[in-house]
């Protein structure tokens, strides 16, 4: 699948309504596996981080250098358009006074003259036992609002838990919490940090995490795509 072929209208409308869209079969088996076997190069990354060494969970990953894989590319610069439409209109409807460019490379520049150089692609590995805890990636002064994460491997084959978590925190109410099934391939579009919905009087904002729950067995890869890069 490729971003011409996704209704746009109802992904926007599914992240409106929930926090999040999700995408089936946007990456091959192929392209899956073959990300999976390149975990192990390590010229395509500039950094390799064990989480429970930060406190962030169990697991790990492990950031792209540029220039990033052709896939991993692609998937930023295809996806990059539509979603800054949405990303504006939500800059409006919360009086933010952000405007995000219509091209990637323009939002790149905006985010390199700030001193945020580094890209934020990455790809997570989880053994059984593994997870990562409630958390948003802000990487610096610019924050594209939406990002995406695409499951590699196979439930119930390659791994047995591992499921997919987002929390919506809203004003004076308790956090709800969503499982957003996947299947290999599957990808799911999210708010990074913050979100509108209705209010009684206009929008107002939501607080939106994220994070996976304990893997049971097995192994899990996941490919994140963040499109602000960090400090």
């Amino acid at each position: 699948m490729n971003s011409e072929d996704i209704d746009w209208r109802k992904l926007n409308e599914d992240i409106d309504r929930n926090g999040f869209a999700r995408l089936e079969n946007l990456l091959a088996p192929e392209d899956c596996a073959s990300l999976i076997n390149e975990f192990g190069n390590e010229a395509l990354y500039r950094r390799h981080i064990i989480m429970q060494q930060h406190g962030y969970g169990q697991g790990e990953y492990k950031y792209f250098t540029y220039p990033l894989p052709d896939p991993v590319a692609r998937l930023r610069e295809d996806f990059y358009p539509p979603l800054a439409q949405i990303a504006n209109d939500w800059s409006e409807r919360l009086s933010d006074g952000v405007q995000y460019p219509e091209k990637l490379a323009d939002y790149t520049a905006r985010c390199h003259a700030a001193g945020q150089l580094r890209p934020t692609p990455l790809i997570l590995k989880y053994n059984a036992g593994d997870y990562n805890r409630l958390h948003q990636d802000l990487y610096g002064e610019h924050l594209f609002p939406l990002q995406m994460t695409i499951l590699l491997s196979t439930p119930g084959a390659d791994f047995d838990g591992g499921e997919f978590i987002l929390t919506e925190q809203r004003a004076r109410q308790q956090s709800r919490a969503r499982v957003v099934p996947l299947k290999k391939g599957d990808a799911v579009v999210f708010a990074v940090n913050q979100r509108p919905i209705q209010g009684k009087t206009g929008s107002v904002r939501v607080t939106m995490r994220h994070g996976v729950s304990d893997v049971l067995a097995g192994q899990r890869y996941t490919l994140g795509i963040i499109f602000h890069d960090a400090k």
